[in-house]
């Protein structure tokens, strides 16, 4: 029996949708996901017929995050760990440009590297009650590329990945990190009517307002604060507190190391981001 896609592939008028299809993983980004990933945004690129892509997930949520474990071999050490991130990187620079415009449908979760990996997409589309965030700041490290900075601002960015803490789809609409936010069940029609819409610019246009949106972001200094924060997190995986994380999840299991870190920072603030609304 053949492995299943890992990547699945939908042509609907001239979009193309995606769907990270390791569900029972709840989408955790190994290596040949996103190897296959960059993939399917070159080939949606390469056909004529396509002017805007969707990237969702299946099953309960959007992605959990990286899952270090799959693909990597031999001893860690800080320079190593550099290395590694700064691979996994260069998939998530492959979304930012992909020509043409990426939007992200995200249901259920965007965690960790999965916020990540929503984030370099061009637009974020949400369901009310989706969680976004960065729980690993807590213990762990740093996010290894920070388009939190670009996509909130400094204060804002400061006050999510200086407690790790995490916000709904209605509150990140609120506070401009998604672009709109849906009921569940409309979130399909309404990342579809948005694309459509887009779909309707000319291709070229397309491609060409986004390439210079993309290099003003760049101009902010967006490549080189990714090189400075991989660094940053290959130091931060070293940490006291990092070390005593990978030991209590050898004890007890991830799932359950979790839990126990987290179980400090219940419950969840009371919507600070409505007070940011006001």
């Amino acid at each position: 029996m053949s492995a299943p896609e890992l990547v699945l592939r939908e042509t609907l008028g001239s979009v193309r949708r995606l769907t990270l299809n390791r569900p029972d993983r709840r989408n955790a980004l190994s290596v040949e996901l996103l190897r296959e990933l960059v993939a399917a945004l070159e080939e949606a690129t390469d056909d004529p017929g396509i002017s805007v892509i969707v990237l969702r997930g299946a099953g309960k949520g959007f992605s959990a995050g990286f899952d270090l474990a799959a693909g990597y071999t031999g001893p860690r050490t800080i320079w190593t760990d550099r290395e590694r991130l700064r691979r996994t990187n260069r998939a998530l620079d492959e979304v930012f440009n992909t020509p043409l415009p990426v939007i992200a449908q995200v249901h259920g979760f965007a965690i960790a590297g999965g916020a990540d990996l929503a984030l370099h997409c061009d637009l974020l589309v949400c369901a009310r009650d989706a969680r976004i965030g960065f729980p690993p700041v807590r213990n762990l490290g740093v996010p290894p590329t920070n388009m939190w900075l670009y996509r909130l601002g400094p204060q804002l960015a400061k006050r999510m990945l200086l407690t790790g803490d995490s916000v709904t789809g209605a509150e990140a609409r609120r506070l401009g990190l998604a672009i709109e936010s849906h009921a569940p069940e409309a979130l399909d029609g309404a990342v579809l009517a948005l694309a459509d819409r887009m779909g309707k610019v000319g291709r070229e246009m397309l491609i060409g307002n986004k390439h210079v949106l993309n290099r003003g972001i760049d101009l902010m200094g967006r490549a080189t604060l990714a090189r400075i924060a991989e660094t940053e997190d290959a130091v931060a995986h070293t940490a006291p507190p990092a070390l005593a994380f990978r030991e209590r999840v050898a004890e007890i299991g991830l799932a359950p190391a979790l839990r126990e870190r987290d179980a400090a920072f219940a419950p969840d603030p009371p919507g600070f981001a409505e007070r940011h609304a006001d």
